[in-house]
Order: C-alpha cells, then structure tokens, then sequence
C-alpha cells in the first residue's frame, strides 16, 4: 500500500464486511428479542443494512474499483461476543438489555468506521462518496439512539423486578 486511496479503498473494504456480517447477525437478535420496539428497531436497521451495503457498492463503483474482499476482524470479534451473550440463554427484559449493549457496541464501531471514511473522503475530494457515507453514518447513529430510547425508556419498568436488579 503506497497512497492514501489505497489505505481508504482498504477501509472502506473493512466496513463492507462488517456491514454483511451484521446482514447475518441481526435476525438472530430480532429472534431472541422480546420487546416488540426492540424487535421493531432491529428489524428496521437489518432493512437499512442491507441499504447501506448497496450504497458502499455504488461507493465503491464510483471509485471504478470492485469491493475488496477483507475480513472486518473487529466486527467479527464484536459478533462472536454478541453470540456468547445469547448462549446465555437469558429471555425477557434481562435478555433484551444484553442485546442491545453487544447492539451498541456494533453501532459505535461503525460509527467510528463511517466517520472516519467520510472525514478521508472529503480529504481526498470526494463529495459524492462522503455525502452515500454520510448518509449511512445518520443511520448508525439514529439507530444507536434508538436503542438507547429502549434501553432507558423501560427496561427496568417492563418486567425487572427489585431481585432482578439487584437490590433487595
């Protein structure tokens, strides 16, 4: 790797995978999930996911370059986790909290991965480019506060009683 193109290509490689690996974690969540908003918004950013893979292709076609085919070793290590969080076997409000807290941690590292390629292609003059990346990191980051909506709006209040929370 020589240019700064070349480091970009790379990345913008890293969050396809991820964002494929996600198309194959998400309907595991919306499956275990009991919570109808949280099946709900995960169900909605599985849609936006794959959108947001088509709009990455059309990046990378306006690139003239074909999708590099790179593992995202992070998100797969983020998913891995996800994945022993459901082995746990925890239902109700105890196991919707655990998803959406391996949910976040998803959405934080494409935000980070988004963020960066949009700030790298304004550097490198590429408008068109930043503004599909842009519109896919307002995705990550609506999704993330909804998720947070979830979480703070009701957990506790749906279901967790004083010796599910730990106070007695």
């Amino acid at each position: 790797m020589t240019t700064f193109r070349e480091l970009f290509l790379e990345q913008l490689g890293d969050i396809h995978s991820a964002e494929n690996q996600i198309t194959k974690a998400l309907p595991k969540l919306v499956e275990a999930a009991t919570d109808d908003e949280l099946k709900d918004a995960l169900s909605t950013h599985l849609h936006e996911t794959h959108k947001q893979i088509e709009r990455l292709e059309k990046v990378f076609e306006e690139l003239g370059e074909k999708p590099v085919s790179k593992m995202c070793m992070g998100m797969k290590g983020l998913l891995k986790e996800g994945d022993e969080g459901l082995q746990k076997g925890l239902s109700g409000p105890l196991g919707d909290a655990l998803i959406i807290a391996n949910a976040q941690r998803v959405e934080h590292y494409e935000i980070s991965a988004y963020g960066t390629a949009v700030a790298w292609a304004r550097q490198l003059d590429l408008d068109e480019v930043a503004d599909f990346l842009d519109e896919s990191l307002d995705e990550e980051a609506a999704a993330d506060e909804k998720l947070t909506s979830i979480a703070e709006g009701g957990l506790l209040t749906a279901g967790l009683n004083e010796e599910a929370v730990g106070r007695k």
